[in-house]
């Protein structure tokens, strides 16, 4: 873990119902994938690998895919 991240995302694993921040508002959704090497998913390249891995997540409101580090993820209840 790097320093200043928080441990919240550390424990995620697929079907987690999560929350994140885009754009200024709070979004929900789940947890599709751990991503764990560098691939493409929602759009982008993502640089993952496993010491560094990155979430792909579902958002319950729009169906859009996003990637986000453990970090950014808040574990809901």
């Amino acid at each position: 873990m790097r320093m200043g991240e928080e441990h919240s995302g550390d424990e995620l694993s697929v079907g987690d119902e999560v929350t994140w921040n885009s754009h200024g508002s709070t979004v929900s959704g789940k947890v599709e994938k751990k991503i764990t090497e560098r691939t493409e998913a929602a759009g982008r390249v993502v640089d993952a690998s496993p010491d560094d891995p990155q979430y792909l997540v579902r958002s319950d409101e729009s169906g859009g895919s996003a990637v986000h580090r453990p970090s950014a993820l808040r574990k809901k209840g």
